[in-house]
């Protein structure tokens, strides 16, 4: 059964629609991307989920029921906006939110020092968290979204401020989390973050679903006719069956005219003695799918 099934659900703020019949489910063990514009109504479904909001209509189910106190502690939420106190020393700071969340102080104290070490913060410990840099707050809140072994993490732009090295350690650390069977749900306007660790996801806009399935299946629906090539070889500026070709270095992108296949294609440039070094399908990026959706509903509304 998935950790997080939601159904139909609709939330209005006097005449506008934030959520308008939105359905998903998010299975234990995957990272499942919540993605859409600004003000699409993906913070208002993360508020239902975790029962911030109530729904006009329609259900959420966590963890096999409706929510809990119980529950709510097991879940680790990492908002957009920080909320750590920041006249206090990062060590107190994040023992205090860990035994909020039920956690013996000893404990919640053996465990933050150990994110302390792991996110390269121990030396920072006793400094007030507003002398930290914005990029270790945002590590700082995410030890608070998971020192607690939460089975649900909910991830609200995760890699904000952060580094690249930091970033990476980040996305190492949410795979390893997704392996030992965590729910995550990430949020993020990332798209190429949302390609390298999101196993399935949904796309909100004006409140409705556009898409929802897996990377492949969603790629694979948006794809065009066109083919991705690479050769050392200078291609010839006419090529019978092709309708365009964009190059950057040695490779290309080939556009084919309707009625004609890869097949045909393939055996055009061997005869032409190309070497051919890739040949494959070209799969649009979520980044082209995303806009390319969001402005189609844009014309609709």
């Amino acid at each position: 059964m998935p950790s997080i099934i939601v159904q139909n659900i609709v939330k209005n703020f006097g005449s506008y629609i934030a959520v308008d019949d939105v359905s998903f489910s998010v299975e234990a063990g995957e990272i499942f991307g919540l993605l859409g514009p600004n003000g699409a109504g993906k913070t208002t479904s993360i508020r239902i989920i975790l029962d911030i909001f109530k729904p006009d209509s329609g259900t959420v189910s966590i963890l096999g029921g409706p929510m809990s106190e119980e529950k709510k502690n097991n879940i680790g939420y990492l908002p957009e906006e920080r909320g750590l106190y920041q006249d206090i020393p990062l060590e107190r700071c994040l023992v205090y939110l860990a035994t909020l969340k039920g956690m013996e102080n000893s404990l919640a104290q053996e465990r933050v020092n150990k994110y302390l070490v792991r996110f390269d913060l121990i030396e920072w410990r006793k400094k007030k968290v507003k002398e930290l840099s914005k990029g270790m707050q945002q590590k700082a809140q995410l030890i608070t979204t998971l020192v607690h072994q939460p089975q649900i993490i909910v991830i609200d732009e995760p890699f904000s401020a952060l580094d690249p090295v930091n970033t990476q350690m980040v996305k190492d650390l949410l795979r390893e989390e997704r392996d030992s069977g965590k729910t995550i749900i990430m949020c993020t306007h990332q798209m190429h973050q949302v390609e390298e660790l999101c196993d399935r996801l949904v796309l909100i806009d004006h409140g409705q679903s556009m898409l929802y399935g897996t990377l492949h299946d969603v790629r694979k629906q948006f794809a065009k006719p066109a083919v991705a090539l690479s050769t050392p070889d200078p291609l010839p500026a006419l090529i019978p069956g092709v309708d365009s070709i964009k190059q950057e270095n040695s490779d290309y992108t080939l556009h084919l005219l309707p009625g004609h296949s890869t097949q045909e294609l393939l055996q055009t440039l061997v005869k032409a003695n190309i070497h051919i070094e890739k040949f494959e399908i070209a799969m649009p990026t979520l980044d082209e799918i995303f806009i390319d959706v969001v402005q189609k509903q844009g014309a609709v509304q």
